[in-house]
Formats: structure tokens, sequence, C-alpha cells
């Protein structure tokens, strides 16, 4: 399968021990933003706008959390964790629901197809953090993640 709308993230100096976050978003600003707030807290990442490749990527990759939009152009979000949440291979991996949709009846109905957690856009950088480390709880090297924070305010 032709992955030429992904990248992997993986510096050298980081710890590889550190949580995988998978990323799926339509919308290229947006992906960018997750991909900096990953590098931020110390995440390694991969980052896909298509949304056809997500089931091979991630029984490939299995990746600690995914991050994924709803309103996605080829196969939706919710198809996509219905079928993440059926595969014994990956129905323990949490799902983060990041959407537009901001009802308190949308949100029933993103939790209620499977996923894991819901956030939505526009979001404040420190809730993204708290869900992230609620769900990779035990996963993350806080010291590495502290540094690399203090790092990027340093600059």
């Amino acid at each position: 399968m032709h992955l030429t709308h992904s990248f992997m993230h993986d510096q050298k100096q980081r710890n590889s021990q550190q949580p995988l976050v998978l990323a799926v978003e339509n919308h290229n600003d947006s992906l960018l933003l997750i991909s900096y707030a990953l590098e931020l807290f110390g995440c390694r990442f991969i980052c896909q706008t298509d949304s056809l490749a997500t089931l091979v990527v991630v029984k490939e990759y299995q990746p600690d959390l995914i991050m994924l939009d709803i309103l996605l152009p080829s196969i939706s979000g919710l198809d996509i964790v219905r079928s993440l949440k059926r595969e014994p291979l990956t129905r323990d991996i949490p799902v983060v629901a990041v959407t537009a949709l901001a009802s308190r009846e949308d949100r029933e109905y993103i939790l209620m197809a499977g996923f894991d957690e819901y956030i939505s856009k526009p979001y404040m950088i420190e809730d993204l953090e708290a869900i992230i480390h609620r769900l990779l709880e035990g996963k993350f090297d806080l010291d590495l993640a502290l540094e690399v924070c203090q790092e990027k305010g340093a600059l």
C-alpha cells in the first residue's frame, strides 16, 4: 500500500521506549499541530492523511495510542474505530476522537462507537496533553518529557 501521505517521527536521541502515537487527520494544518504537540510531549509518532491505510498501519506498527479525526474523506473515523475494536490485535489500543463535532449528542455517539476519549477542535494543548497522559499512563519517561518541555520553553 502506498503511504505517500504518511510520515514517521522517531528522533534518534529519544528513548525508543517512548510511546508511539498514530495521528490520522485529513487537514494538514491540524496534523502539523498534533505533530508539534506529540513531539513536545515526548512521543514518537506517525502522522497520516490517508484514512484507507489506517488499519494496515495500525496492524504493522501497533501504536500505543491512535488519534483519529471523525470526518475523513474515504473512510470515516467511526468506521475505522469500529473495525479496530473488532480485531483482537487492535481492540485494546486506545483511540481518541479528535473532531469538530462538538455537541453533547455527537460526543455520546462517538464514545458509544468505541472511542476511548474525545476532544473537540479547537482544543487547548493542555487538554490534549491530559488525555494523552491519562491514556498512556506508565508509558512515558516523565523525566525525558520534562526535559523536552524545558528545552522548548528555553527557545
